[in-house]
């Protein structure tokens, strides 16, 4: 099973729903952070890294002594990455998607391509935990790709727990796409409720069910709350705003270790989620 952890907004506290959730289980469970741009799972699992990789992604290099400037790379290009100006091609490596479509068309093929550098997969483990999560290069603006190479690496047995980037934009998607179940964390605020609109948008487009945490849950209104069971989500676990939980938090604590409590708590949350996947009958792919 594969359990994609996201949230409409960041700071709601999705990592430290997705650590636990994982930690809680024990061993047997891998953790994926996607978070890829801003990667803090390790901050509270504190892994073991043995491994890691660097990943590229294809990108056009030109002969130009071959190339009739013709112009044909640069029109099949929907996202202007390669540009024909007088007798000189301009790649523009930032913009490219890897498609191969300018490759694919140059009628003296004088393209071909090259590595160009995205970030690093950084794998080991934690807890009896199988861990695993991308670093984007700095100034890298196109992170899908190495949000796909990080679910590259999903087990294929066991329970894979994906601990998606906050948001619903392409790198979202990237990591939410194909899994068993999205698992929403939200908080009882305006805000909150107006970017958990946007996320259920985003996994029902999707057609994965979901289910929802709040988190800080005794603070705010009942706003959150009403909308879930007007829109037929199911509200899985409520964390409180606890003055011990900030605390461990701080620290850089899991809550199931620093409050042994919780952990029982967060089982039957995998076990409610567990339950709706097999009501629903939904196959990763």
């Amino acid at each position: 099973m594969i359990i994609s952890i996201a949230s409409g907004k960041g700071g709601t506290g999705k990592t430290t729903v997705a650590t636990n959730l994982a930690v809680a289980l024990g061993n047997d469970v891998q953790l994926l952070d996607c978070d890829v741009e801003e990667p803090n799972a390790h901050l509270f699992l504190h892994p073991i890294l043995t491994a890691t990789d660097t990943v590229t992604t294809p990108v056009p290099v030109v002969d130009e002594d071959k190339c009739t400037f013709c112009g044909q790379c640069g029109e099949i290009c929907a996202f202007k990455a390669i540009v024909v100006v007088g007798e000189t091609v301009l790649p523009f490596h930032e913009l490219c998607h890897s498609c191969g479509g300018c490759m694919a068309v140059c009628p003296v093929e004088a393209i071909t391509e090259t590595g160009r550098e995205l970030g690093v997969i950084e794998s080991g483990h934690s807890h009896g935990v199988d861990f695993v999560h991308g670093r984007l290069r700095i100034g890298e603006a196109m992170s899908p790709p190495l949000i796909k190479a990080v679910r590259a690496r999903t087990r294929p047995d066991g329970l894979t727990i994906i601990d998606a980037p906050p948001g619903t934009s392409c790198p979202v998607i990237a990591a939410m796409k194909g899994t068993d179940f999205v698992l929403l964390v939200t908080e009882p605020t305006p805000f909150g409720l107006h970017d958990l609109k946007l996320a259920v948008g985003a996994v029902r487009a999707l057609g994965l069910p979901c289910g929802l945490v709040v988190n800080r849950a005794d603070i705010g209104d009942d706003a959150v709350a009403n909308y879930a069971r007007q829109e037929g989500v199911p509200i899985l676990m409520e964390i409180p705003f606890d003055r011990r939980i900030a605390e461990a938090y701080s620290r850089g604590e899991l809550v199931v270790t620093a409050l042994p409590e919780w952990k029982p708590k967060f089982v039957k949350l995998f076990e409610a989620i567990a339950a709706i996947v097999r009501h629903t009958g939904a196959k990763s792919e």
